[in-house]
């Protein structure tokens, strides 16, 4: 179940890096919407799945606004998702007042203790759903290729006809549902919506969100995307974890072991990306 969360995880961080951008409000994004689809069913008594539906929508629309200004300020991206990450996540803590909502619905909590065949969780099944239709997006559809087209080289597609911004826009409110629907299922795995889910100001989500998608081959310069390398990113983050844990490993090495993994990552891929270009520039 925690693999399955990972998983949704860095697919909605892989969507914007899909542009060449980066979203660091992932976690903001889905505890603020999990709270709000939690006081709907909680305090509203509104029925579980108008909740789930609104609270996605929520998190689409909060992907907008990073969208929208990142395409309008012309900001790097980096720049406005950390103070949004901020934002979102001090608004949600003044209007909830820092309070749980532990009284949800059964119908919506026993969803993440459901098993298939007696020993998969149904989460599982929602992190492959997940991987499949980003799959098809990427593979087969026209904004799936002008995501990526953006992210290649953004003025070369729009002298294309590219509708860059738009892509642009798609993408981060791609990463806003994405990220609510991991919160979702970790609020149906802990059977409440807390404010300090995703830790201190979203932070905690930040390590699994870039982890999947690079150690999966995903470019950090933008232009290329692997769904099915980023779902091996993040089974290949759990073994690891769940190893290191079963070898009674502290948490805070963990932490540094992983973080030692990205950076080997990163440095890789950056160097991937000089040698294709010296090979681009070199080639008669």
């Amino acid at each position: 179940r925690v693999v399955a969360i990972d998983v949704v995880i860095g697919c909605s961080m892989m969507v914007v890096l899909a542009t060449g951008g980066m979203n660091l409000a992932v976690g903001s994004i889905a505890v603020s919407s999990v709270m709000f689809g939690g006081w709907l069913m909680q305090q509203i008594g509104l029925p579980v799945i108008p909740s789930v539906i609104v609270a996605l929508a929520f998190g689409s629309a909060l992907g907008w606004v990073n969208g929208i200004t990142v395409v309008k300020s012309g900001v790097n991206s980096f720049i406005v998702t950390l103070a949004t990450m901020s934002l979102f996540f001090g608004a949600m803590i003044v209007l909830t007042e820092a309070e749980a909502f532990n009284a949800l619905p059964k119908s919506f909590t026993d969803i993440g203790k459901l098993k298939v065949f007696g020993f998969v969780s149904v989460l599982a099944f929602v992190a492959l759903a997940v991987c499949a239709a980003l799959h098809t997006l990427f593979r087969f559809t026209a904004t799936g290729r002008q995501i990526l087209a953006a992210g290649a080289n953004a003025k070369a597609a729009a002298l294309s006809g590219v509708p860059v911004d738009r892509a642009i826009v798609i993408a981060h409110m791609l990463s806003g549902g994405l990220a609510t629907l991991a919160g979702l299922m970790l609020t149906m795995r802990n059977g409440a919506a807390l404010p300090s889910m995703t830790g201190h100001i979203g932070m905690d989500w930040l390590l699994p969100a870039f982890l999947a998608p690079v150690l999966g081959g995903t470019l950090l310069s933008g232009g290329g995307v692997s769904v099915i390398g980023t779902l091996l990113g993040a089974l290949l983050v759990g073994v690891l974890k769940n190893g290191l844990l079963l070898l009674q490993v502290g948490d805070f090495w963990i932490q540094l072991f992983l973080g030692l993994i990205l950076l080997a990552a990163v440095v890789l891929d950056r160097g991937r990306s000089v040698y294709a270009e010296r090979r681009r520039v070199v080639r008669p």
